[in-house]
C-alpha cells in the first residue's frame, strides 16, 4: 500500500467524494439487474406474457417486442432504485459531511489519499438502531485502486477509532450484491448476523436485500 495516507475529510474533498460514492454504487447495478432477472416472478411475468400474445396474436413479432420492452423497464426500476438511494445519500449526509460526521461524538469520515489524489473513503458514528455499536458507513474505493489494501487499512481504520472510544462492536450494512465487499468484511473479521429484505415496494418484490455484518472488538480481549 505504497504512497497511500489516511487522513480526515476536509471540504475540499466534498466533490471527489461524492463521485467516488455514486460510481461504486453505479458498479453495482448489473448485478441487480441480473438478480431480477433470476426471480421467479421475473420467469411467470415473461413466461406468461410471451405465451398469451402468442396464442392471440398468431405472431412471435409482438411477444418478442413485448418481452424486450418488460425488460426493459425492469432495467429501469433497477436503475430507479439506485438513482433513488444515491440521491437521498447526496441530499443528506454526504452533502455536509463535516456536520454530519466531523462535528457529532464518535464520529469520523476519513479519505485514503494517494499521490494527492483521494482513491477511498469510510466513515463511522454511533448506529442508529443499536447506538452501543459503531456503525461503519460510506465504504468506497476507487475501482483502479483496488486490490492494494486500501479498503482492508480504512476498516482498520475504523476498528482501531472503535476500540479506542470502548465500542464493543463495528457493525455495517452492505447490499446481496456486493459480493467483493462482502468478502473484504469477512476477511477482516466481520460475521454476517442478518439478511433483510428493503421495506420499499420494489425492492420487497424482487426480494432484493441487505446483509448485517458485525466485528466483536471483545474477542481478542
Amino acid at each position: 500500500m505504497a504512497n497511500i495516507q489516511i487522513r480526515k475529510y476536509q471540504e475540499e474533498d466534498s466533490e471527489t467524494v461524492k463521485e467516488l460514492f455514486t460510481s461504486g454504487m453505479n458498479e453495482h447495478l448489473p448485478s441487480a439487474f441480473m438478480h431480477l432477472l433470476k426471480q421467479p416472478l421475473t420467469h411467470m411475468l415473461l413466461m406468461c406474457t410471451f405465451c398469451s400474445l402468442v396464442a392471440t396474436s398468431k405472431s412471435f413479432l409482438l411477444p418478442v417486442l413485448a418481452v424486450a420492452l418488460l425488460l426493459a423497464a425492469g432495467r429501469q426500476a433497477v436503475v430507479h432504485m439506485f438513482n433513488a438511494y444515491i440521491g437521498d445519500s447526496l441530499k443528506s449526509d454526504l452533502d455536509d459531511v463535516v456536520e454530519s460526521y466531523l462535528r457529532r461524538r464518535d464520529s469520523c469520515f476519513w479519505v485514503a489519499e494517494s499521490d494527492g489524489r483521494v482513491v477511498g473513503t469510510v466513515a463511522c458514528l454511533p448506529a442508529e438502531n443499536a447506538p452501543e455499536f459503531l456503525e461503519l458507513k460510506r465504504m468506497s474505493v476507487c475501482r483502479s485502486r483496488r486490490g492494494k489494501g486500501i479498503a482492508k487499512a480504512l476498516c482498520r481504520t475504523v476498528e482501531d477509532f472503535a476500540r479506542d472510544r470502548g465500542y464493543p462492536a463495528v457493525i455495517l450494512y452492505t447490499s446481496m450484491v456486493a459480493t467483493d465487499a462482502q468478502r473484504l468484511y469477512e476477511r477482516v473479521g466481520y460475521k454476517k448476523i442478518r439478511q433483510f429484505p428493503l421495506p420499499d415496494f420494489f425492492p420487497k418484490i424482487i426480494n432484493f436485500t441487505l446483509i448485517e455484518y458485525k466485528l466483536d472488538l471483545e474477542r481478542d480481549k
